[in-house]
């Protein structure tokens, strides 16, 4: 049979030419920030803030990163939210993962009832000030658990997961496991997660992000600032140097403004170095976990 070529006509080349364009747009949109930052983290800080370095580095310098190396705030709030994601993560797996499995079953009575309340709550709160009572009440003011424990399930992630053993789990491996004396939880424990993989490792992606850039958490839960997670010392950097830039004023002397500038000018610097150290675990870690996630997402889009 012979092999013939269908040419493309006209509409279609605009059409390939406008989907390039659009395609090179979005790309470049999203890399530039990034390419930025990474770039300002090395520039010297005259040349970030006078916006004369607007891609490649000018000035190359490792002042900000050796500011940052020196910071024991820094350290300790990166430590803080390596173990906060690491506890947070757990706890949301160990009670997302056993509530999916138990609404994914159709033997398990009410479990429409439970998931129509459990979907209720994702668009009905209790509010901020309630919360905050909530949790002060039960004596987790300044505690961890107050980062871990109100938000241990994610409603949405766990339709996500329910949808995932309805669709995946072949009832009848299920049925033969009981036939050969395997009870509930060793169902679910030696059947159910071995063959649970992606969706767990897609489970651990979202919440670990979530935990890792969390702040809000932390801003009301916590006054003691050796508690403070990565993010809520990035935010303090960059309200420190808001500060510093409003306070120098003409009533000072020339010596004073100079050492308030220069301060000013390396913490610019420093802010963009710690955008990249607090990104970085997350940036590596995503290459390995992709194809877990994008499994994840499609596995959220079919209906259950």
């Amino acid at each position: 049979m012979e092999n013939r070529l269908v040419k493309d006509t006209k509409a279609d080349r605009v059409f390939m030419i406008f989907t390039y364009i659009f395609v090179f747009l979005s790309v470049a949109i999203v890399l530039y920030p990034l390419i930025y930052i990474v770039s300002a983290s090395f520039s010297d800080p005259l040349t970030v803030n006078s916006g004369s370095m607007w891609l490649y580095p000018k000035g190359f310098t490792l002042e900000g990163y050796k500011t940052i190396l020196e910071n024991n705030s820094i350290w300790r709030g990166y430590l803080n939210t390596i173990y906060y994601t690491a506890l947070g993560t757990f706890i949301n797996l160990l009670c997302t993962l056993p509530a999916a499995y138990a609404l994914s079953r159709p033997d398990f009575y009410g479990h429409k009832t439970f998931t129509t309340f459990l979907l209720i709550t994702m668009f009905v709160s209790g509010g901020l000030i309630p919360s905050y009572l909530l949790v002060k009440n039960l004596n987790m003011l300044n505690t961890v658990w107050a980062l871990v424990l109100p938000g241990a399930v994610s409603v949405y992630n766990l339709v996500v997961t329910r949808t995932f053993f309805q669709t995946t789990i072949p009832r009848e491996m299920e049925e033969a496991a009981i036939i050969d004396g395997c009870n509930d939880f060793k169902l679910f424990t030696r059947i159910i997660l071995p063959l649970s993989t992606p969706i767990i490792a897609v489970m651990a992606l979202f919440y670990g992000v979530g935990h890792w850039n969390s702040f809000f958490s932390a801003l009301i839960y916590l006054s003691d600032k050796t508690m403070y997670p990565l993010q809520m010392v990035l935010r303090e950097i960059l309200v420190l140097q808001d500060m510093s830039s409003n306070s120098i004023g003409s009533n000072m002397t020339s010596d004073m403004a100079e050492l308030m500038f220069s301060k000013q000018q390396l913490a610019a610097v420093i802010k963009y170095g710690v955008m990249i150290v607090s990104t970085l675990p997350i940036i590596v870690a995503y290459p390995f976990l992709q194809k877990y996630f994008v499994k994840g997402m499609m596995v959220g889009s079919v209906k259950g």
